[in-house]
């Protein structure tokens, strides 16, 4: 399996490294057909668009820079390359949701496992200590404990260090991020007319959702217990928008934007900054310590009790033998019922993406908010209601939120802080 995943990710990743050279280069591709191919989709057919009707549809496909058949043939070249990315995005979706499903059946087949081991190790070893004689049927009762619980402890050490129900939230996060992709790509496609600029712009967002959730589990595997924890990032870095911002100079309002709306968009992203991003770290850092500690519960319980069974029935083992065989035993199935039933690798990994959720908008709106010229920017009205819609918050409701968070701090603390309470 590691084989294959390793084999698709350098096919799809040559592929790309083609579609970046094709940006690179200035070569403009000739062409007197009148029809558009695109590439051949997932059930083998081949959509073939006339190019007569595609222009007529989107009267600015062709770039200003380009004339003739020179601006077709870049056209065509553009949108070949998108859809050849559009293709590739749907496949790793689909791949991503049955290793998830995988992943997820190996934490549900594994937890079952080594406590059916565990389990049938504590009654041996109990049986073994109820007998109180020492013979063949005995050492046979003590041996089978003691080496179900050294599998158990062996077992456990892997479940513990790949996180099983954490590399399935991964997978379904990435599968859930690459159909988001395919839609934005859609839509591109269809409402808008691409550019060299687009077909760049995708290709980054996949590399770097490759590189958040990679498929191989061997070497490239995400650290499941981080020194420290920060929000998963999935996304491209803006760097443009930090130079403009450096840049300075005179912000023209227009498309729906003015002053207010503005100062309502910096008040928001200061509060996804203090509270809910900052909020979701904390609790990423508490699930994580709690899930240290039951990594290392499990094994050690499992390897104690391994050592009780092993001295059941023996003169000097005594009564701490039976102790350690049975009492470990039992703790360590709660334990491990604990983080891998209770899929706390999965809560950690559920929390640092909320936290990235967050990060993400507050990136996004800042963005916005630095693009100097208005007219390049999403319309303001419809940014404010897709913010207040992805907050899960009506329109009065993100508006009233950040008039609280621009209350002065002096003399009026704690009506802010109730007026924030109720908007929460």
């Amino acid at each position: 399996m590691a084989t294959l995943q390793a084999a698709s990710f350098c096919s799809f990743s040559t592929s790309f490294r083609k579609i970046k050279a094709t940006l690179n280069s200035h070569k403009h591709h000739q062409s007197s057909d009148n029809y558009l191919s695109l590439p051949k989709l997932s059930n083998g057919l081949q959509a073939i668009v006339p190019i007569s009707t595609h222009i007529e549809m989107k009267p600015n496909t062709i770039d200003n820079s380009n004339k003739g058949n020179d601006g077709v043939s870049r056209s065509k070249t553009i949108l070949q390359e998108l859809y050849t990315i559009m293709e590739i995005v749907a496949d790793r979706a689909e791949m991503h949701k049955n290793i998830g499903a995988q992943r997820d059946n190996w934490n549900r087949l594994l937890l079952n496992s080594v406590n059916g081991m565990t389990f049938t190790a504590a009654t041996m070893a109990g049986l073994a200590a109820l007998s109180g004689v020492i013979g063949a049927p005995v050492l046979a009762l003590k041996l089978s404990a003691s080496l179900l619980y050294m599998a158990s402890t062996g077992i456990l050490l892997v479940m513990n260090k790949i996180q099983p129900s954490q590399l399935a939230e991964e997978q379904r996060n990435a599968a859930r991020l690459f159909k988001q992709l395919h839609e934005d790509i859609k839509i591109t496609v269809a409402v808008r007319n691409p550019t060299a600029s687009d077909v760049e712009d995708v290709t980054e967002k996949v590399l770097a959702l490759d590189k958040a959730y990679p498929l191989p589990l061997l070497g490239t595997m995400l650290d499941k217990f981080p020194a420290n924890v920060e929000p998963a990032v999935w996304w491209p870095h803006n760097l443009k928008s930090q130079q403009e911002n450096k840049a300075g100079g005179r912000v023209e309002r227009s498309n729906g934007w003015n002053e207010n709306l503005e100062e309502e968009m910096k008040e928001v992203v200061g509060v996804l900054k203090r509270k809910d991003a900052a909020e979701y770290v904390r609790l990423s850092k508490v699930v994580l310590k709690v899930n240290k500690i039951l990594a290392v519960c499990g094994p050690l319980f499992t390897g104690l009790a391994a050592v009780g069974s092993a001295f059941v029935g023996l003169p000097f083992g005594g009564s701490w033998a039976a102790f350690l065989g049975v009492m470990f035993g039992a703790l360590a199935t709660v334990v491990n019922t604990m983080q891998h039933g209770g899929q706390v690798g999965m809560v950690f990994e559920m929390y640092r993406g909320s936290a990235g959720f967050f990060r993400l908008m507050e990136e996004n709106i800042t963005s916005t908010l630095t693009e100097r010229e208005a007219d390049k920017r999403e319309n303001g009205e419809l940014f404010e209601l897709k913010v207040a819609l992805q907050l899960g918050r009506s329109l009065s409701e993100l508006r009233g939120l950040a008039r609280s968070s621009s209350l002065p701090s002096a003399g009026i603390r704690q009506d802010k802080e109730e007026y924030a309470s109720k908007l929460f």
